[in-house]
């Protein structure tokens, strides 16, 4: 078993930012994630929000933003967090592995574990997961340069992956349950190109087959009425329809709301003294980089603050 002063769950742009003020605040580091570092950012073609940083490849970004952790001293392991357990007076977390059963215990604990994407479950999508259907246009896009290309969703994610798609592929078709939803000017940039075709306000019923299983089209319909059926051939799916946030190993610490987000005050401390939250897997208004590294810095002050209670109390040296 190890001891840190502060484990953070979690190494995308909050648990990177928490890593950073946690180390400068003197505090011994350990980061964790089952995947690479950077979270769903690094699936992303172009950032154009962060400040000082316009028009940066995601992966760049977070590459920079993990060499920052490790040039500070910060300790990172590819590890999945299985459960975190409250010592019965409070002060210790120890955190559980399923690769090992190995532990460690820290005083303070950072949930910066992010989002995954949200699937259909309708008629066509296991089959076709992984292989026609995809979630990375960054990833998978390329297979699919000069041939016909469908996206399922009207948020920044499938309006921003969209627009990558958009200059490598034959045709795109966006289709929507509601309109493309991101911030107006990438909206009417994408419905401008003349190979990009959106069909909003629409149900997508089932993945469609050919006799040799592979993938045929999209079937969908009009939302509200359940008409108009029709097939989009495509020669694969990428869906962009929200995401679920991934918290399950601390469902049983009484911290998320109903939908499993960290419910936290504004110090992005949560009901269990010691534990914060910071990112998308919060409940929050609004889930972007930028918001992500102020949650981020904000629960390691914190973090660093409610260590010094306890040493001043004698409870934690």
């Amino acid at each position: 078993m190890s001891q840190y002063d502060l484990v953070i769950v979690g190494a995308g742009p909050a648990g990177m930012t928490a890593a950073i003020y946690g180390v400068r605040a003197d505090l011994k580091v350990l980061m964790l994630d089952k995947l690479a570092p950077g979270g769903q950012v690094i699936n992303t073609n172009e950032v154009d929000n962060y400040p000082g940083k316009p028009k940066i490849n995601g992966a760049e970004l977070c590459m920079d933003m993990f060499q920052h952790t490790q040039s500070l001293g910060a300790d990172f392991d590819y590890k999945t967090v299985t459960r975190v357990q409250v010592a019965d007076d409070g002060v210790m977390k120890t955190i559980y592995f399923a690769e090992d059963e190995e532990t460690v215990q820290a005083p303070t604990v950072i949930v910066a574990t992010g989002t995954r994407s949200r699937t259909l479950n309708i008629p066509g999508e296991e089959q076709f997961k992984g292989s026609a259907i995809s979630w990375c246009a960054i990833c998978d896009g390329a297979k699919y340069r000069d041939k016909d290309v469908v996206i399922i969703g009207g948020g920044n994610s499938a309006v921003d992956e969209g627009t990558y798609l958009a200059g490598i592929v034959n045709h795109l078709t966006i289709v929507t349950d509601f309109d493309l939803t991101a911030d107006p000017a990438s909206c009417d940039y994408l419905r401008s190109l003349d190979n990009v075709t959106v069909y909003p306000y629409k149900a997508v019923q089932s993945f469609e087959a050919n006799e040799d299983g592979s993938l045929k089209g999209v079937k969908f319909a009009d939302k509200e009425t359940g008409e108009n059926e029709q097939v989009v051939e495509c020669d694969g799916v990428f869906e962009y329809i929200g995401a679920v946030p991934s918290t399950e190993f601390i469902q049983d610490l009484g911290i998320t709301e109903s939908h499993g987000y960290v419910e936290t005050d504004a110090h992005m401390a949560t009901a269990v003294p010691g534990i914060y939250g910071a990112g998308d897997s919060n409940s929050k208004f609004l889930r972007q980089i930028v918001t992500a590294t102020s949650d981020g810095a904000t629960a390691a002050q914190e973090a660093s603050g409610y260590i010094k209670k306890l040493r001043a109390e004698g409870k934690y040296q």
